[in-house]
């Protein structure tokens, strides 16, 4: 029974993600993180003009291949934020060169100092790879 919920609740919350135009289901995260549960918008309406610039980029990019509510809801410090984006645009298909990258981190960076280091504990700090694998387990993801 727990199987088949987690699977409604994964299938629900990455549906309105997946769109012709995007990345093959077979290629998306199919685990679901904390994080996934959350907020899927910021309000950045009083960032920099710069920055409100890359919060499309950011959201059409980065929702390619899990929710945007992952990075909308994970706190990392800066040299962390630098390894997960170029790690992303590594993935297969990711679609995000390096001009973008740099755009992108310079978005989660700003995102991070002025809407989630203020307020710690509304947010889920990153998981660890091995967190990441015992949640696919529990899941049963490949």
């Amino acid at each position: 029974m727990r199987r088949i919920l987690l699977s409604v609740i994964a299938a629900g919350l990455l549906l309105p993600f997946m769109q012709a135009s995007e990345v093959p289901a077979s290629e998306k995260s199919n685990v679901v993180l904390p994080q996934d549960k959350g907020p899927d918008k910021v309000d950045v309406s009083s960032y920099p003009s710069e920055i409100r610039k890359a919060y499309p980029l950011f959201t059409d990019k980065c929702s390619q291949c899990h929710p945007i509510s992952r990075g909308i809801n994970t706190t990392m410090p800066r040299d962390a934020w630098e390894r997960y984006v170029k790690r992303m645009m590594h993935k297969p298909k990711s679609g995000i060169d390096p001009v973008q990258g740099k755009t992108i981190f310079e978005f989660l960076v700003y995102d991070q100092k002025v809407r989630k280091d203020p307020h710690p504990s509304a947010f889920y700090p990153s998981l660890t790879d091995e967190q990441i694998e015992a949640l696919k387990a529990e899941q049963h993801v490949q």
